[in-house]
């Protein structure tokens, strides 16, 4: 079931391009602003007991919830339609944009999920995903150019493209290097890097085809385009970047926005949109 915020939007599902700062749709003839997808729908489970009362996409990040940075950044880039796959108290995330002081050309359409279907089946529920289009977790904070992904997804000619950047994991054990049951070697607490995905991507509407009926998630779907032939591309990024699924980001995301409110173009919140905020607040752990 879908649902819409009124305003301007296109339906038109052609190539895009960066074109004047802000992304396109071109095909030749006509442009149009880019579309793009909020997975809002997850239980949050590892924030609990913030996500018992309000849905992890509203957990505050400085003087906003994480979605409204989402939203914001991704209308600065040209979007100017997202739709957003909701669930789990979703009804909050509906009355919070309601009263958001938004860019009045941004329009939301909300899609319910009535039973999970995973961080890629959802979009199969979405009508009319064509051309290229932008998805996003709910729960991502970044200052990630989404322009510079887009243009990478269509030089690359690809099915679908992963934004992704360098992580260092600490392993806090001693590792034993082995053969044969002889110690070789033995590394103490060493730290390791992985190139991982930021929970943004960018799709070409065929990557849809490839979508199974009913639950999917992401990583399914990638082993599915891989194994037909498909190209995913990985645009590497060095932005900011924190998933705050977990209370140890969520500290950490909140601390860098309060030391460095200017990387995320933090605004003033309205009157109205501090008092609905105020009652939202997270609780005590």
């Amino acid at each position: 079931m879908g649902g819409c915020v009124p305003g301007g939007m296109s339906e038109r599902g052609v190539p895009v391009s960066v074109d004047g700062g802000h992304l396109s749709a071109s095909d030749g003839h006509s442009a149009a602003p880019v579309r793009a997808v909020v997975l809002a729908g997850g239980l949050g489970t590892r924030l609990r007991p913030y996500t018992t009362v309000i849905p992890k996409p509203l957990v505050p990040i400085g003087n906003r919830p994480v979605l409204e940075h989402i939203i914001r950044s991704l209308g600065k880039c040209g979007v100017d339609r997202i739709d957003l796959c909701v669930s789990h108290l979703g009804e909050l995330i509906l009355v919070y944009l309601a009263n958001a002081d938004l860019p009045p050309e941004l329009e939301l359409a909300f899609h319910w999920e009535r039973e999970p279907l995973g961080t890629a089946g959802a979009l199969g529920a979405i009508d009319n995903l064509e051309g290229t289009f932008i998805a996003v977790n709910g729960d991502v904070l970044t200052n990630l150019d989404y322009r510079e992904v887009v243009e990478f997804h269509h030089e690359r000619e690809a099915a679908l493209t992963v934004a992704m950047r360098s992580q260092r994991v600490n392993l806090d054990l001693g590792v034993i290097e082995c053969d044969d049951g002889v110690v070789s070697g033995f590394i103490e607490k060493p730290a390791l890097t992985y190139q991982v995905s930021m929970g943004v991507y960018v799709y070409d509407e065929r990557a849809l085809r490839f979508l199974p009926e009913g639950q999917c998630q992401f990583p399914d779907l990638v082993l599915r385009l891989l194994d037909a032939g498909e190209r995913v591309a990985a645009f590497q990024s060095d932005a900011d970047w924190f998933d705050i699924g977990t209370m140890g980001e969520y500290e950490r995301a909140a601390a860098d926005v309060e030391r460095h409110p200017e990387k995320y173009d933090l605004e003033p919140l309205g009157p109205q949109q501090h008092d609905l905020l105020a009652t939202l607040d997270t609780p005590e752990p």
